[in-house]
């Protein structure tokens, strides 16, 4: 045999290989590329998917209605109404993991945010955003923003770009007008 051929059984031990590693590597799921996947239930019950959001700048928020930020309803309210037809949506996840601070039901929060603060951003059902229990959707945001790790609180911000990655996180002190917040919002709404 000449040097550099092989033969049918090393052949056979190079190609075996690289064919499971192939159809292995078709078992694994794919990394979703964006925390904008999958399907999650608006406060009224209607589902949305949330790929339906890629192209837009995205704020999403988990929120409370008996907290000390509570207030921020309504800034977040103006920058939906300032930039919403410029690309901004706002996504508000009522969530109970601090203090009990969201005890209420999908209809009672909906009305207090409409009744109290005039909101018309986007709601959803209440959610799990920290812990074991969390959704999806928090799990991706909260592995994929800088800096990573769990949220530490109610009004908690995450700034997801056009192209479906988080570009920014802001913490429950940042109100929505800070000029930091802003400022992210309106380069990412000029890309």
């Amino acid at each position: 045999m000449a040097s550099g051929s092989l033969v049918p059984g090393a052949l056979f031990s190079r190609v075996v290989p690289l064919a499971v590693v192939c159809c292995l590597a078709a078992l694994v799921p794919a990394r979703a590329d964006s925390p904008l996947s999958g399907e999650m239930k608006k406060i009224d019950g209607a589902a949305v998917d949330l790929g339906s959001y890629k192209g837009k700048v995205v704020l999403v928020v988990n929120v409370a209605s008996r907290c000390g930020y509570t207030g921020q309803y309504a800034g977040l309210q103006k920058l939906h109404e300032q930039y919403k037809d410029k690309g901004l949506v706002v996504l508000g996840f009522p969530a109970n993991e601090f203090g009990g601070q969201e005890p209420g039901t999908d209809g009672q929060i909906a009305d207090f945010c409409s009744s109290k603060y005039g909101v018309t951003f986007d709601m959803f059902s209440k959610v799990v955003v920290k812990g074991p229990g969390k959704v999806a959707l928090y799990k991706a945001l909260t592995e994929s923003a800088n800096p990573p790790g769990e949220v530490s609180w109610n009004f908690e911000k995450f700034l997801i770009g056009k192209d479906g990655r988080v570009v920014g996180r802001y913490k429950s002190a940042v109100a929505p007008d800070d000029a930091k917040l802003t400022g992210a919002i309106e380069a990412e709404l000029g890309k």
